[in-house]
């Protein structure tokens, strides 16, 4: 949903806490997933390649960070803000400026989630976690966000209507 719209409070339609922590459960869920599959796949072409790994605990962290990172930025940039969590909730991530996110966006507002200690940085109301403030993005509520389109639409007919 694009729009040029001066009019529409982004901060009015931004996701509250508790469909953020879903979207945060639900992907996370959805990532461990893919791992797994993915060093299933792995392990059965090149056997012992993954479950004989020596790295310890720190390099396994920052592996994890990074392609969590990784794989939320693939389904970002390829569903246009949207991961599963968002589409099971309604929200969306997009621009400060109500934009759709391209695939600049989406690498720098998911990379920046390996940095240490991200998650709890979206603890507060309203959240505002680092992947969002850095990148300028933000995470609306699609139902919220149509409302104020609509409402505007309904004003803009209002005013036009001839006496």
């Amino acid at each position: 949903m694009e729009f040029q719209s001066s009019n529409i409070n982004l901060e009015y339609c931004r996701a509250n806490s508790g469909k953020r922590l879903a979207n945060y459960l639900i992907d996370g869920t959805v990532y461990y997933i893919i791992i797994v599959f993915i060093g299933f796949i792995i392990e059965m072409l090149i056997p012992d390649s993954v479950s004989e790994m020596n790295i310890n605990k720190l390099e396994e962290r920052l592996i994890g960070m990074v392609l969590y990172g990784l794989v939320m930025f693939l389904i970002e940039a390829a569903f246009q803000g949207k991961s599963l969590g968002k589409l099971i909730t309604g929200t969306k991530a997009v621009k400060k400026d109500g934009s759709t996110l391209n695939m600049k966006d989406a690498f720098i507002r998911n990379f920046i989630r390996a940095i240490p200690f991200n998650a709890l940085s979206a603890l507060g109301t309203p959240c505002r976690p680092w992947h969002d403030t850095l990148s300028n993005t933000i995470v609306v509520d699609e139902k919220v966000l149509n409302l104020q389109l609509r409402k505007e639409e309904f004003f803009d007919n209002l005013k036009n209507q001839k006496p």
